[in-house]
């Protein structure tokens, strides 16, 4: 626990009026009312941080009243909801509370700007060795095989002339001709592919199915898979050998098929989701 965070030292004033003597409001503000449940519930804002994966700084604000960081009405509201959860208080009150503060409901916006501050540059990928070394392996293969076959007709075409003699009369039985086969290049996993998972690892496919959401997805090492905006209908398949992380901006345009199984939460339009999963789920990590 950090030295000068315990939730005693954040007690509101016992006497009901703030540190310049003026008389607190009748109903507190989003950010009291959320800094009062936590104090409540015996925890402080690094307990929190941790639980909800909301950074420190931002807990600070939004308990400040400031909604800046949070990055526009939908990603503060999408806080307001995780952080309620976390100190055990209804957030639909203090939903209600922010929307008539700030002039309603927001409708959805694009969420290429959240998390600015998290966000990585994609790792630059080099060449791809491994479908080059399928395809030179196949190939070494094939010539193998051919050149085996021929001298096998070879050798079976002398015996058949030390067998039926000088006789110019005796047929000579025609040698089958050798089937060739084309090698196809392997091509991506498909739909059907994924579906039918591998049990020794964890495949993750997210689809914007009602809208698009930025996305960002990374691999147990904590290496970023992808960090972008999904356009409506488009979809992106990870995979790793343990464990899946992914942060959804808009969490209700998103539909998550797990390790070949449909994930089944209610996601709320709007809402910012924080979500792991490993090679045991579709339960949430």
């Amino acid at each position: 626990m950090s030295i000068g965070n315990s939730p005693e030292d954040e007690r509101p004033f016992e006497d009901g009026r703030s540190s310049d003597g003026h008389e607190e409001e009748a109903r507190p503000s989003v950010g009291r009312a959320l800094q009062q449940a936590r104090i409540a519930a015996g925890l402080t804002v690094d307990d929190v941080s941790s639980a909800t994966r909301v950074r420190i700084a931002i807990v600070h604000a939004i308990e400040a009243d400031d909604f800046t960081p949070c990055g526009g009405d939908v990603y503060a509201r999408g806080h307001i909801r995780t952080l309620a959860k976390a100190v055990h208080t209804d957030p639909a009150p203090l939903l209600a509370r922010y929307d008539d503060d700030h002039g309603g409901r927001p409708a959805p916006t694009p969420a290429a700007p959240l998390f600015e501050a998290e966000r990585i540059r994609p790792e630059r990928r080099g060449p791809n060795w491994t479908a080059a070394m399928v395809a030179a392996i196949v190939a070494v293969v094939g010539f193998v095989g051919f050149t085996a076959f021929k001298g096998g007709d070879s050798d079976s075409d002398a015996a058949s002339q030390v067998t039926q003699g000088a006789s110019p009369s005796a047929s000579k039985p025609a040698a089958p001709k050798p089937s060739t086969t084309t090698a196809t290049p392997k091509s991506d996993p498909s739909d059907s592919a994924i579906a039918a998972a591998p049990q020794d690892k964890v495949t993750v496919q997210v689809s914007a199915v009602d809208g698009r959401s930025w996305i960002s997805a990374k691999d147990h090492n904590g290496r970023m898979l992808f960090d972008g905006l999904l356009k409506k209908g488009e979809s992106k398949t990870f995979q790793d050998s343990s464990k899946v992380n992914l942060i959804l901006g808009d969490a209700g345009v998103i539909q998550l098929y797990v390790n070949g199984k449909k994930i089944e939460d209610d996601f709320q339009p709007g809402a910012v989701e924080r979500l792991t999963y490993t090679k045991g789920d579709p339960e949430v990590g």
